[in-house]
């Protein structure tokens, strides 16, 4: 983060730990962890402390919402993952929030990989995707048929590409 101070870093690397770690463990993400974040990204930024101003710090709070609204309208996020990187964006600002984002759907989708090949379901899940890309339009029927069952706490894969995207 090369504007970023040291309290920002700090905040949203603890930020988005506990955020995975609750994730892992309850399958959500709850508002008083991402309401924290975003008030502290803000807070930091009124006090001079973060590097970036009030305004990145909201721009990047928006951003992060519009980043992660369409997978939300799909299906294939939950609301907690939503505001957890809109929380982000408050700390790290607008242009890094973006990174972050990047770098989180990369995490994901390899974490996706992951978890499709510990339960078994590997071949139906790349065909699967195949679909998505081929058929987009019907993207939220089939993200909707594959039901529960093919979620997975998404906490840890924004933890991962908010750390790559603050770290590199």
């Amino acid at each position: 983060m090369p504007t970023t101070s040291s309290a920002a870093l700090a905040t949203v690397l603890i930020g988005v730990t506990v955020s995975a770690i609750v994730d892992l463990r309850t399958r959500r993400i709850p508002n008083v962890l991402s309401a924290s974040l975003a008030m502290g990204g803000v807070s930091l930024a009124a006090t001079g402390l973060s590097g970036i101003s009030v305004g990145a710090s909201v721009l990047g709070l928006v951003a992060g919402l519009l980043l992660m609204l369409p997978g939300y309208g799909l299906g294939a996020t939950g609301a907690g993952d939503v505001k957890l990187l809109a929380a982000v964006g408050a700390v790290i600002g607008p242009a890094e929030v973006v990174m972050a984002f990047l770098f989180t759907a990369l995490a994901g989708g390899l974490l996706a990989v992951a978890v499709a090949a510990h339960r078994g379901r590997l071949a139906a899940t790349l065909s699967g995707t195949g679909r998505l890309v081929s058929g987009p339009g019907a993207a939220r029927q089939q993200v909707a048929a594959l039901g529960a069952s093919s979620r997975f706490p998404y906490g840890p894969a924004i933890a991962v590409g908010t750390l790559i995207a603050v770290l590199t």
